[in-house]
């Protein structure tokens, strides 16, 4: 059985907006957006999550789209996992995203889930964050008293927990497409190919500039409260060109910044083994000197 909930359906954002702002003073009701619903209404089944109303997205047209220009990229917060793999332009802005998306559970889920529901959800085995993260995705925060922007390196405040207001809707995600000598990749290891949740998820990018890493970042999912940056192996790459060596430090300086958990899907142990030979394989992938330039 479903826990009992109203549901409303506004048709555009300020209704929404107004809806969550006047949730908190009337009686202290529990509101809560859905966007695809795909974690949501499975926690409210299994009474993991309660809510008195629901306010769906599904009608709001402002949200979903992916707009290009200068460089820059942005997608509506109701944009879905199919809606990044269909747009042709998706694997120049954000190749790592695409492969996430292509790996994101099956086709109907794809469909459905948004890529700012998979961000809010607050998993830290989340497939989309570790792309965003490599390329130092913003999130733009909106409420009825006006939106700001928050880098997606500080939206997560621990387990399940983040900088969204509840009178405040994710409405916007955006990065600067990678440029020329960079590269960027994601790898999913999961217990199958389809419908499984991810035992550890690398992603990284790398820019490089006659010789020298100009940018590195290396984002881990799934080995943490929440997913995170290694920024120290990061800081030891950058400025230096990627030689086995250094790569292979800086593979293990990732599993220092891991703090993963024994589960039903894999031991601490493993997830830390994975941590290294995925950080190594993606950082020697990307420093391809046809790719890099390194």
């Amino acid at each position: 059985m479903f826990a009992e909930f109203d549901l409303v359906m506004p048709s555009g954002l300020d209704e929404a907006l107004d809806i969550l702002a006047e949730a908190g003073g009337d009686g202290g009701l529990d509101v809560l957006p859905l966007a695809g619903g795909t974690n949501l209404v499975v926690d409210l089944r299994a009474r993991r999550v309660s809510a008195d109303k629901l306010v769906g997205l599904g009608r709001i047209a402002a949200l979903r789209g992916i707009e290009r220009s200068n460089g820059r990229v942005a997608i509506g917060a109701g944009t879905t996992l199919s809606d990044i793999l269909r747009d042709p332009g998706m694997a120049e802005a954000a190749p790592s995203l695409v492969e996430s998306a292509r790996v994101f559970a099956g086709q109907m889920v794809r469909n459905t889930a948004t890529v700012a529901g998979n961000v809010c959800c607050g998993s830290p085995a989340a497939d989309t964050v570790p792309p965003l993260l490599s390329l130092d995705a913003e999130l733009t925060l909106t409420g009825r008293d006006g939106s700001r922007v928050v880098p997606l390196a500080d939206f997560f405040l621990g387990y399940q927990k983040d900088q969204r207001r509840p009178d405040e809707l994710v409405t916007k995600i955006a990065w600067d497409a990678p440029k020329p000598n960079s590269a960027n990749l994601f790898y999913k290891l999961a217990r199958r190919k389809g419908d499984a949740i991810t035992v550890v998820g690398i992603a990284v990018t790398v820019a490089a500039e006659a010789g020298k890493c100009t940018t590195a970042r290396i984002a881990l999912g799934a080995v943490a409260p929440v997913v995170k940056r290694a920024r120290e192996a990061e800081a030891m790459l950058e400025g230096e060109a990627l030689t086995p060596e250094l790569i292979e430090v800086a593979a293990r300086q990732a599993v220092e910044e891991s703090s993963p958990i024994d589960d039903v899907r894999a031991s601490a142990d493993y997830r830390r083994h994975s941590v290294h030979a995925l950080t190594r394989r993606l950082l020697t992938q990307a420093w391809d000197p046809a790719t890099v330039g390194g």
